[in-house]
């Protein structure tokens, strides 16, 4: 006979063998519960005073007897879901409470998560008698955004939800509501932002999480929905609290998305704990970037920098997804077929690993000698820098007629681009468009992405373009100025640019590049570039340096009007 899983310490022998006596039970196809199964569920419950549950399956048959406490019970394993999104597990849990309470938020937790057919309460009356049913069976998304739907019946006999056909047609509704969904073939997302209240504040993390929402969006995610928690101490395992996670899961499911995106950097463990808890695909900031960068890498250049970030990003959280092969090994100590497998995959990424990065050496010295022969011919080079979307490639375009890709989008531009820039005085110079840069850049990515970012060691000038209208402008500059330090870059001569001043309104951008030391200029309509010209002839061959757009930046804060 099958055994009765739970908290079954302390219980009486009699009491064992009235529950393993709950298999012989068959309820109807079409009820709930039977009420004999109900009396006899009630009685065990008041004499145990614990809470006692059957899993019934579509046939009427019992799977599974499982005992709690007074207070709550815990489902067992009850394996893989059916396939597909929008089936149900083909079970339903029928327990008693003790104390006359509806469902709980573990019952609805449990309804949802493990998407059961029904979950219902019965009232313990005393003399063990069955009162009151709660129940409640999940719902498809609705405009009032409920998940489920809760019902009361006055006693097991006036129970009119149908257990056969009640399911399939959920089912079907289900089924219909995923096929509108899937109609535009992207992948759904629900974002989750993050702060500690130390490291990022709140106005940080919210501001964070729209950039994540720009982010998703050009990575050709849509996205459902977008949720914040502050959180004193970061979890260990899973970066949010356990409560946090169900309430993410439970609206990922209702909103029948595909990925769940944090905007933190996982730890290889937060990854997994947050994977084990879900069947959903997990992503966090860094790989959603680098999935961006291999959308958007064109040149074999930028394809080889951009796999060598993906799989350093890879390497430490590569791990066996499934353990049971390991015990499969003979002796202590042994390595079962698993882990062998494993290994494997961890050598083949190292020396995959090995040789990118010899290949970026290479593709390093290749660049050098280029750059040492357009350096004999004595041209100053100008280096355009910025926060990715700021419009750098725009300003190339506009300033030298070209039709470098230019779209409103994060990283539109990886690979660096030159063209010869002729100023009015008949001087020359080579202007280079370079990869956008983001707050908490991968270090992956700056790694991989180093014969790319040495064009920059080579300048006589950076061009440092902000967007004069984005509200967060202040943060991207000092991002910038960040990345520019831990490369080495803060020593050279640079110039803020502000661009897009065309949607502020009239001399606002230029009293915001007068404040901060830097010209106003519009690269979509060619404006101020005159003056941009102008500080650029001056800077280069007239002062030979600049301030650090830095200490221009700390001395005057911007006030925005």
């Amino acid at each position: 006979m099958q055994e009765v899983s739970g908290n079954t310490l302390g219980l009486k022998p009699s009491q064992l063998h009235a529950l393993r006596r709950t298999y012989r039970r068959r309820v109807s196809a079409e009820d709930v519960v039977s009420p004999e199964l109900a009396r006899h569920l009630a009685e065990v419950s008041l004499e145990t005073g614990r809470q006692i549950g059957v899993l019934l399956d579509r046939k009427g048959d019992v799977q599974a007897v499982i005992v709690g406490d007074a207070r709550k019970l815990e489902l067992p394993d009850v394996g893989r879901a059916r396939a597909g999104s929008h089936r149900l597990r083909g079970l339903r849990l029928v327990h008693t409470h003790l104390h006359g309470e509806p469902l709980t938020r573990d019952d609805h937790t449990d309804l949802a998560l493990l998407r059961l057919d029904l979950v219902a309460a019965i009232e313990v009356l005393a003399g063990g008698l069955p009162g009151k049913i709660h129940y409640a069976h999940l719902l498809p998304e609705n405009a009032a955004g409920a998940m489920w739907k809760d019902e009361v019946a006055p006693s097991v006999h006036e129970l009119a939800w149908d257990a056969a056909s009640a399911p399939l047609a959920l089912e079907d509704e289900f089924a219909r509501a995923s096929a509108l969904r899937r109609t535009g073939g992207r992948e759904r997302a629900l974002l989750v932002g993050f702060g500690d209240g130390k490291k990022r504040g709140r106005a940080d993390a919210e501001a964070s999480l729209e950039e994540l929402r720009e982010l998703a969006r050009t990575a050709g995610v849509a996205v459902v929905d977008a949720t914040l928690q502050m959180r004193r101490e970061i979890d260990p395992r899973t970066l949010i609290g356990k409560g946090k996670l169900e309430d993410i899961l439970l609206r990922s499911m209702q909103l029948m998305a595909d990925v769940i995106v944090f905007d933190w950097n996982l730890s290889p463990s937060q990854a997994r704990g947050i994977a084990d808890a879900t069947s959903l695909k997990i992503l966090d900031r860094t790989q959603l970037i680098l999935d961006i960068f291999a959308q958007r890498a064109q040149s074999a250049d930028g394809k080889l920098q951009v796999e060598l970030a993906q799989l350093e990003y890879l390497y430490p959280r590569l791990v066996g997804r499934d353990d049971s092969l390991s015990r499969l090994a003979g002796g202590i100590g042994g390595r079962g077929p698993g882990e062998t497998k494993l290994e494997i995959d961890r050598r083949r990424v190292r020396d995959r690993i090995t040789a990118l990065e010899r290949r970026i050496d290479a593709l390093s010295a290749n660049r050098h000698v280029r750059r040492k022969q357009r350096n004999e011919r004595g041209l100053p080079v100008i280096s355009i820098v910025g926060y990715t979307n700021a419009g750098k490639s725009t300003l190339l375009n506009a300033l030298t007629n070209s039709s470098v890709v230019a779209e409103d989008v994060l990283f539109a531009t990886l690979d660096p681009t030159s063209r010869r820039l002729r100023f009015p005085d008949e001087r020359e110079v080579i202007i280079t468009d370079t990869v956008g840069f983001i707050r908490d850049l991968p270090e992956d990515l700056v790694n991989a992405f180093r014969a790319t970012l040495e064009e920059l060691g080579d300048a006589d000038l950076l061009l440092h373009v902000v967007d004069a209208a984005d509200p967060h402008l202040e943060a991207q500059v000092t991002a910038v100025e960040s990345i520019l330090r831990d490369l080495e870059l803060d020593a050279k001569p640079r110039l803020l640019v502000f661009n897009k001043a065309d949607k502020l309104p009239p001399g606002q951008a230029a009293a915001l590049a007068h404040q901060a030391g830097g010209v106003a200029v519009s690269a979509a309509r060619r404006e101020g570039f005159d003056a941009l010209l102008e500080r650029c002839d001056r800077m280069l061959w007239a002062d030979g340096k600049a301030l650090p757009a830095t200490a221009a930046w700390a001395a005057a804060p911007v006030r925005r009007g």
